[in-house]
């Protein structure tokens, strides 16, 4: 018991001192790597993943929030949502899951998997174009311009939009941020998901 308590005091002590210790400079890779190992150790709420998304691209998370909905093909993906409806991230069930069941709905949920980013650029959107008017572009959702969960998740404006009004209104906001940030597309985050649990 003594050798325990010993032991607990020197790793706390040694604990301290890496921490205090040093000229106060951090190397930014050593961060990102201690933030991601954070990140795929411990849960983290959707909007906290959010938050530092850009950081986390292709490595693991696990997040844990509220499922709002599944989808109704197959239940291949599904949505988490945060402290509200405007912090939302879609997971998709991939090969491991198959699907997600219709008891997740309504419930907390916990996704163990990679986050990753998805860029809308102006190349996306001229095949999407070229997909709509051919009309081989995905339908789903009641009007067939995609579920209000996915754009939710987007930030879109949700309900009777048409594909052209959806693309008109991503180019306006790649023009916008093109010019504040320099950056000419688009990051929408989403989770291939290689576990899942509900919580409650």
């Amino acid at each position: 018991m003594k050798k325990q308590i010993l032991f607990s005091l020197a790793l706390a002590g040694a604990l301290t001192l890496a921490s205090c210790g040093g000229n106060g400079a951090r190397n930014s890779a050593a961060s990102t790597a201690s933030e991601s190992q954070a990140a795929a150790s411990t849960t983290m709420d959707v909007d906290s993943l959010l938050a530092v998304a850009e950081s986390l691209a292709d490595r693991p998370v696990v997040v844990e929030g509220i499922c709002t909905h599944t989808c109704a093909h197959g239940g291949t993906k599904l949505f988490l949502m945060g402290s509200d409806d405007t912090k939302t991230i879609r997971v998709e069930a991939g090969e491991k899951i198959g699907s997600f069941p219709q008891e997740v709905v309504n419930h907390i949920v916990t996704i163990d998997g990679i986050l990753r980013e998805q860029r809308i650029d102006e190349a996306y959107l001229v095949c999407w174009e070229a997909q709509a008017e051919a009309q081989t572009d995905e339908k789903h959702g009641e009007n067939g311009a995609g579920c209000d969960s996915e754009q939710k998740a987007r930030g879109e404006a949700v309900g009777a939009v048409s594909t052209a009004d959806r693309i008109a209104a991503f180019r306006r906001r790649i023009a916008d941020r093109k010019a504040r940030e320099g950056k000419d597309y688009l990051s929408f985050y989403y989770i291939d998901a290689e576990a899942f649990s509900i919580q409650r």
